[in-house]
């Protein structure tokens, strides 16, 4: 008898063995895992995105979420994905992140942090350092600091926890689109409800919405999608993630034990119009999940399990620095940004450290399968995910406020024709001019050295 019950138990372990493997096969070859924290602030502060505020926050809308998804292939090749709903952190808080998760064995080209650029969450850091941080009272500067030691905290404990979730998985992608992004620079505000009646609103776009859907058997356990749109429907006094928040919500809603990951596109010149109701964020929310939902109902492509990455920063030049007698002048402006620049910049020089003459500037590639992924740092105008998938051929997605929202980042066009996004923002966070004619060959140049590695 006992004879018999050892080799019942040797054949329901080389079952269970055979379908473990058989799952793990079924699965594709990945593995995946996801988890979210929660970093709404725990106090009311200032928030980020437009100059016009007067006081802090005053309550939420929605919360706001730092999310991870940490994906590896099938030769143990891992990277991970955090997303924010925020409207953009610094390079030194990057870099600490990414230092942090150093000490769990992360190499910095295999993480990458995407900021949704919600205008309705809080400041962080020295982010917009003219526009936000130099302009407040120390007791708003303490709470921003006390914030980014928050967010460094909460962003640590989802990405440990995603780790910890770790399972077999199957990766699919496919395409959708959604027709509310107008570009702002062509179409005033106020003529593109008649506009678009009409046919004709002006300007380069990018309505695109690439789609990744991670699944554990039957089961969607993560989407990540993008678009290529500023989050500025809103500019109340409340916490919210805007229409990237709602549409994560939405979809959360429609697919129950599945996190939503938004990512933001080359949208730096592109906003959601009309706005300014919370109708209209939960409408444009509605319409980008309803745009990925179809998609997750179709026949998406699977992704072999095929993963590579590359990270890099490269010297991004700025055009010719103010002099000292400049700088002197601008410190005496009547315009308090401008104002607030020179200060910062003539206390640097007095102190005897030059001004440097170049940014660096990160740009990463993932390859996904067949997916060639590009993440840009700051706020990129569409121009650059439009040539990039021109010149690249198969399943190219570009998302941009990745890893560093230092600033706009113009084509060549954009830089000529001048403007906000072609230079004046610079003022507001805190770089000393605008970039020079070569950034849009820097950037694109780095692009295309990245992917040509990839098979």
């Amino acid at each position: 008898m006992e004879k018999h019950f050892w080799a019942r138990c040797i054949a329901a372990a080389s079952i269970a063995v055979l379908l473990a493997q058989s799952e793990v096969h079924s699965e594709g070859g990945w593995k995946a895992g996801v988890a979210t924290v929660n970093i709404t602030p725990p106090q009311l502060m200032w928030m980020a995105g437009y100059s016009s505020r007067t006081r802090p926050a005053e309550g939420k809308l929605t919360d706001l979420w730092a999310k991870a998804l940490v994906l590896e292939d099938d030769a143990g090749r891992r990277a991970m994905l955090i997303t924010l709903d925020l409207v953009g952190i610094g390079r030194q808080l990057s870099q600490k992140i990414c230092e942090t998760l150093g000490d769990q064995k992360w190499k910095r080209e295999q993480i990458v942090i995407c900021m949704s650029h919600t205008h309705t969450g809080p400041v962080v850091g020295r982010n917009l350092l003219t526009l936000h941080f130099s302009q407040l009272p120390a007791e708003q500067q303490q709470r921003i600091e006390q914030y980014e030691q928050f967010l460094h905290d909460r962003v640590v404990e989802a990405a440990t926890a995603a780790q910890k979730d770790l399972a077999p998985a199957s990766l699919s992608s496919g395409q959708g689109t959604v027709g509310f992004a107008v570009n702002r620079r062509e179409n005033p505000a106020g003529t593109v409800v008649s506009r678009r009646r009409t046919g004709t609103l002006r300007g380069p776009v990018d309505h695109d919405v690439p789609i990744l859907a991670v699944r554990r058997g039957k089961q969607l356990r993560a989407v990540v999608f993008g678009y290529a749109c500023h989050a500025t429907v809103l500019n109340s006094y409340k916490w919210s993630g805007d229409y990237p928040g709602f549409a994560q919500i939405e979809l959360q809603r429609r697919n129950p034990q599945c996190v939503a990951m938004f990512w933001a596109g080359c949208g730096g010149d592109q906003n959601p119009l009309p706005r300014r109701t919370v109708d209209l964020a939960k409408t444009y929310g509605g319409r980008l999940a309803d745009a990925v939902q179809a998609v997750l109902a179709s026949e998406m492509r699977p992704v072999a399990p095929r993963l590579n990455f590359k990270y890099r920063e490269i010297d991004l030049a700025f055009s010719k620095l103010p002099d000292l007698k400049q700088w002197e002048k601008e410190a005496e402006s009547a315009d308090p940004f401008v104002a607030a620049r020179a200060a910062i910049y003539l206390e640097q020089l007095k102190s005897g450290k030059p001004i440097k003459t170049s940014y660096p500037y990160p740009v990463a590639t993932w390859q996904l399968g067949d997916i060639r992924w590009a993440f840009l740092g700051g706020e990129v105008v569409v121009d650059y995910a439009l040539r990039i998938k021109s010149e690249q051929s198969g399943n190219t997605w570009v998302a941009a406020y990745a890893n560093d929202v230092m600033a706009y980042v113009p084509s060549c066009r954009v830089l000529r024709e001048g403007g906000y996004e072609g230079g004046d923002a610079m003022i507001y966070y805190g770089l000393p001019c605008p970039w020079s004619e070569d950034v849009e060959r820097g950037v694109i140049g780095e692009v295309t050295r990245q992917f040509s590695g990839y098979d």
